[in-house]
């Protein structure tokens, strides 16, 4: 028996923005019927979930959990969706004139949205997620209150959740090409601080966090002097930016490093001898700015810092007061308990640095499903 849904899933072209897309019903099942429309941002679960994430990480702070009511779902789509309707509108004005962007700014857009690539073309997805990044940062701002209610939206959003550290996610689904992104992110601010250098908008200082040392090497490609390079290797920018581009100070790690070290090596025994009779707890782990200086030794003294979390979903404060897994036992408590570990330590090492919580943390994550939720906007362009 034919079903049309799975029998021709894919509806858009990934170059252009979606037209079409497969209607649902309510409960999340397709109807075989094709709407002539993009899907807005909603919440769809289209088989029952679980009763117990056995094992699963807590992620409260950043993505959504079972308590979250329908009103609070229909209010963070209806964000999603607003913000998602600016910047098509953005993006359909002609006349760069009427951007509201800086010369540099346009001079990519246009390069991103017009330039005959030799290679690999950038989907529409990942130029759609580096719009939504400019308009929040270069466009809203100038847009009196229709741009003034995003960025109060997410001010307080992210005073409840991150207090001191402001955070915007960029969520794309899996396969759709995060390290691209993250590049053509990196060339708009570095062109933008090197030709702006008063302009506390942009920096071409970066920090760029994985979650383990396999995606950390991957991420090499970001560096304007490696010879895979994106900037050149996919004509991320026009030739004549990149001397620009190499300017750039960017330090990729992984979030293990922010653990504080030892500073001496000693065996048990040493250590008792060192305390003495009656003598307190010997302290020999780094402090938080020795940390610093041994992850990011080439951004130390800048003011202005961006982060990009890679695996951002990995990143997050538990909520205040969260009950612990007791329903969990052996392994899957075990593993419970390592992930929140994990993201207490990738957070708390982002927060480290005074230049980074006061600054701006931009981070990306992968999944299906677009969201908004206290410390971040979670936009999927799929």
């Amino acid at each position: 028996m034919s079903n049309p849904f799975f029998d021709r899933p894919i509806l858009n072209s990934p170059y252009e923005a979606p037209r079409r897309h497969w209607e649902l019903d309510a409960t999340g099942q397709p109807t075989q019927h094709v709407l002539d429309s993009r899907r807005p941002a909603e919440f769809i679960t289209p088989i029952p979930k679980p009763r117990k994430q056995r094992g699963a990480p807590k992620q409260e702070s950043l993505l959504f959990d079972d308590e979250l009511s329908t009103q609070q779902q229909q209010y963070h789509s209806a964000i999603i969706n607003g913000v998602r309707a600016e910047v098509d509108k953005w993006r359909a004005l002609t006349n760069p004139n009427d951007w509201k962007v800086t010369p540099e700014t346009a001079r990519l857009l246009q390069h991103w949205r017009h330039h005959a690539f030799a290679g690999v073309r950038p989907f529409f997805c990942q130029v759609e997620a580096v719009e939504t990044a400019i308009w929040l940062t270069e466009v809203a701002p100038q847009s009196g209150k229709n741009g003034a209610r995003f960025i109060e939206h997410l001010a307080n959003a992210n005073h409840d959740a991150n207090p001191e550290l402001t955070r915007l996610a960029l969520k794309l689904a899996t396969g759709a090409g995060k390290t691209t992104v993250m590049a053509m992110l990196i060339a708009w601010q570095t062109v933008n601080a090197v030709r702006r250098p008063n302009s506390r908008k942009f920096t071409r200082g970066f920090l760029i966090v994985a979650p383990g040392i396999t995606i950390r090497d991957r991420l090499r490609v970001l560096q304007p002097n490696d010879p895979d390079s994106y900037y050149a290797s996919r004509e991320l920018v026009p030739g004549d930016m990149l001397g620009d581009i190499e300017r750039a100070k960017i330090v990729i790690t992984n979030f293990h490093g922010f653990k504080l070290r030892e500073r001496i090596e000693l065996s048990k025994g040493g250590r008792l001898l060192l305390q003495g009779r009656g003598g307190g707890e010997l302290n020999t782990l780094e402090t938080e700015g020795q940390m610093l200086q041994r992850v990011m030794p080439g951004l130390m003294g800048m003011s202005n810092i961006l982060v990009i979390n890679d695996e951002a979903h990995h990143c997050y404060r538990e909520k205040p007061g969260a009950a612990d897994d007791d329903d969990l036992k052996g392994d899957d408590r075990k593993e419970a308990e390592q992930n929140n570990e994990a993201a207490r330590l990738w957070i708390s090492g982002v927060g480290a640095d005074p230049n980074l919580s006061h600054r701006a943390d931009r981070i990306l994550s992968q999944g299906w499903k677009p969201t908004l939720r206290g410390s971040a906007v979670d936009k999927c362009s799929s």
